[in-house]
């Protein structure tokens, strides 16, 4: 194809309503940005284990399974993080990855929430879903520049696939009763609607009965 066919071809394509379609789309993903990211998408020279799982129809989780309870999750702490040992306190979970742009967003919201809920008896745990050696100084690099005060550490594989449920994309944040129900489940972050969402969510769990 000559080099003027080759310009009269992409000139057709660009039509006027084409033009305003795409400055429209455009606008509205710099104007809401984005909410979440897949924990599937490799992020940029990490290598992540996949954690997709299929969900079965007409299912979903209400209660942390044993295998989510009793699994050993390597903690940067360097002692495990084993969730049946919250039993019985109100506890907030997160999924996330380091690479996430909506993760690095909530980080400081959770940060405030756990100083806030602390004293409160709230405990919270965030799971990354990235490798924990391939990622292991970039999660501990995140937690210094986040100054996170709460647990952090990386979510087996079973563990996230099973609370995520076959939706893959993170963050994801669950609100745990002390009987280990689950009360609520947040995927991914909106700047001004998640954080009084899930201060709401924390109180309600606080007033359940046997809370204080």
């Amino acid at each position: 194809m000559s080099e003027s066919k080759k310009v009269l071809k992409e000139v057709k394509f660009w039509t006027p309503l084409r033009l305003v379609s795409t400055v429209i789309v455009l606008g509205l993903l710099a104007a809401f940005g984005v909410s979440s990211c897949n924990s599937n998408d490799p992020p940029p020279r990490v290598e992540v284990k996949p954690v997709a799982a299929p969900k079965r129809p007409g299912t979903t989780l209400t209660m942390l399974p044993r295998l989510v309870l009793d699994a050993e999750n390597k903690a940067t702490s360097g002692e495990p993080i084993k969730l049946a040992n919250y039993s019985g306190k109100v506890l907030l979970v997160n999924l996330w990855a380091t690479w996430c742009g909506p993760c690095r967003t909530e980080t400081p919201e959770l940060v405030r929430l756990h100083k806030e809920f602390q004293s409160r008896g709230v405990e919270m745990v965030a799971l990354s879903t990235e490798d924990p050696d391939a990622s292991a100084q970039t999660v501990r690099d995140f937690v210094r520049e986040y100054d996170v005060n709460y647990q952090v550490g990386w979510a087996k594989r079973e563990v996230a696939q099973t609370l995520m449920q076959g939706r893959t994309s993170i963050p994801q944040s669950f609100i745990i009763a002390r009987d280990g129900r689950i009360l609520k489940r947040f995927i991914g972050f909106h700047p001004q609607e998640t954080p009084p969402q899930l201060k709401k969510a924390l109180e309600d769990a606080l007033v359940e009965k046997g809370g204080d």
